[in-house]
């Protein structure tokens, strides 16, 4: 008599047979998790030290220092230099006036501490001498009594003056109101250039 065949009990299931539900996968997803936190928590500490320390993006709104800089041109401000030294003599800066308004403005440092500052005839007089501006395309508008200019404050004004905010208006600035110094234009690209 033929012996009935008996599949081993031990034997794999077929191919066709469902596999058993895998264990849940929540180890691996708290490890990508922790990964992703250990990779990013870094940067965004070191972008915000750099931002509020180092170095900031900022975007110009206006005419006012046309022809040097247009509107929605984009600029790196740097935030080291005056560290160092005070502002000087031609300098493009970002400064922040909260009892005007909470818009930062972008100017250039006219006058330095100590010094007198007047308008007449076109012309900028530092001291009783005219300034030479050869970033400028046109003469200054209109007249200003002389000023002098306080410890620890700069006298600003925009490239262009017929179209600027700017001391003439609200007098001269504490240098601590100062963000820092136009150093790089990135945007757009025919724009960009470094600023001494």
């Amino acid at each position: 008599m033929d012996e009935e065949y008996q599949p081993n009990p031990i034997s794999s299931p077929p191919e066709d047979t469902p596999a058993p539900p895998s264990a849940p996968r929540r180890p691996a997803l708290l490890a990508w998790l922790r990964e992703v936190v250990e990779t990013l928590l870094p940067a965004v500490v070191i972008a915000v030290l750099i931002n509020m320390f180092l170095a900031q993006a900022t975007r110009v709104y206006g005419q006012s220092m046309e022809p040097t800089l247009h509107t929605n041109q984009r600029l790196i401000v740097e935030k080291i230099t005056y560290r160092f030294h005070g502002p000087r003599r031609g300098d493009i800066v970002v400064l922040k006036l909260p009892e005007h308004s909470e818009e930062l403005l972008i100017k250039r440092v006219i006058g330095l501490p100590g010094e007198k500052v007047e308008i007449h005839d076109g012309t900028v007089y530092i001291d009783g001498r005219p300034l030479d501006e050869p970033y400028l395309t046109q003469k200054t508008p209109g007249s200003m009594p002389a000023v002098v200019v306080p410890p620890l404050h700069v006298f600003v004004l925009g490239d262009n003056r017929a179209a600027s905010n700017d001391s003439r208006a609200f007098g001269p600035v504490p240098i601590a109101n100062i963000v820092g110094k136009a150093w790089l234009s990135y945007w757009p690209p025919q724009a960009v250039r470094v600023f001494d």
